[in-house]
């Protein structure tokens, strides 16, 4: 057995052993970021609600255990209610249906999942502006407000359940939205030295280009991390449905970014590209997210620069194992801590949170052997 085997599997028992202990805690609740070691529950049509059962079904492929498959199939059948009863789901269906009904139904073929995830996929494809080509984020937060032209490199990671229902139904219209939305994000999103824009207002009934908004990283021109591991991954996933190479060509752009600006401990600072006298808190769920992206990135590279993508993401990963990792304590929820949520609204900064044990445990599945991603 290879040193590297050895921390993997031993991270990953340690993975099972701490999400068993936190479903008898959490349950078929929605967790979202960590306060005071206790994750904060949010209502089921916060955009983070697929990624705890998204965990446990992760861990159930894995270790057959039961108790929290029940609990995850619970999370997906509370979710029902935002299908029929609320008004306000955004481009987050994608992370929030993936993650719980293409997981069950690609896990165990169970077909009412897989009408749940069809549904939500038409959903998702009545937010696409054809003016513009873009999938509009969000929705009003205030009476007056109008964001319907707004749209975030976050999305990228809700295209695949588009690219899912095509295949599906055979029907290639969900497809071409999500090809057209990726075409927007490589003419809009992407720069040149391989940095991202969180936010690209358009005018919503011409579909021209209007500004760059920060968003969650620190001003318009600055390079919000999470943002840009967002892009490697949502990117790979568009250049595997499609074999177009700008996607991969723009994947690899960005992981270059990644990678050249990482610390030495390669788990990255919430954006990179801040003022000296603005505190460089750690952003340990963008490393988790772009972990994953590169080592799925390096499946469809030439075999001489596999290496490159999938060596950053293990030492990501392992760093946070070794540097971010919280698995002694049990009686504490979160795998990994230090991640940052919002800085510029002050929310959830130094904490662990639930889409960073995500990615971390979705990693150490990749690394453990070529298993099937949801996405």
């Amino acid at each position: 057995m290879t040193k590297t085997n050895h921390w993997v599997d031993e991270a990953w028992q340690n993975v099972e052993q701490k999400v068993l202990a936190m479903s008898k805690r959490i349950g078929a609740n929605f967790p979202h970021a960590s306060v005071q070691g206790t994750y904060r529950l949010e209502e089921p049509h916060w955009w983070t609600a697929g990624f705890w059962p998204g965990l446990l079904w992760l861990v159930y492929r894995e270790t057959n255990d039961d108790s929290l498959k029940q609990i995850a199939e619970h999370c997906e059948e509370r979710l029902d209610d935002c299908i029929t009863d609320y008004y306000r789901l955004d481009h987050d269906m994608g992370f929030m249906w993936t993650l719980t009904s293409v997981a069950r139904y690609k896990i165990i073929g169970a077909d009412d999942s897989k009408r749940r995830a069809l549904l939500v996929a038409n959903l998702l494809a009545g937010r696409f502006n054809s003016a513009g080509n873009f999938i509009r984020a969000w929705n009003p937060w205030q009476e007056g407000e109008n964001n319907s032209g707004w749209a975030i490199i976050d999305c990228v990671m809700n295209l695949p359940l588009l690219f899912w229902a095509s295949e599906e139904t055979g029907d290639p219209r969900y497809r071409l939205i999500a090809e057209k939305h990726g075409e927007t994000v490589l003419n809009h999103f992407i720069r040149k030295d391989g940095s991202v824009h969180h936010i690209i207002r358009f005018d919503s009934a011409t579909g021209e280009r209007v500004e760059a908004i920060g968003g969650q990283g620190f001003a318009p021109d600055s390079a919000w991390s999470r943002g840009t591991a967002w892009a490697i991954y949502g990117l790979t996933l568009l250049y595997r449905y499609t074999k177009k190479d700008s996607f991969r060509q723009a994947a690899k752009n960005v992981a270059h970014f990644f990678i050249a600006n990482l610390p030495e401990d390669y788990v990255p600072y919430w954006d990179f590209r801040i003022p000296e006298e603005v505190t460089k808190y750690r952003d340990s769920s963008a490393g988790a997210i772009a972990a994953c992206g590169l080592l799925q990135l390096s499946k469809h590279v030439a075999a001489t620069e596999e290496s490159v993508y999938r060596e950053a993401g293990t030492k990501i990963l392992r760093s946070l194992y070794e540097n971010y990792g919280d698995f002694q304590n049990l009686d504490q929820d979160g795998l990994i801590l230090h991640g940052t949520s919002h800085y510029p609204e002050g929310k959830n900064i130094d904490v662990p949170l639930i889409y960073g044990d995500y990615y971390f445990v979705e990693g150490l599945t990749m690394l453990k052997g070529d298993r099937e991603i949801v996405w």
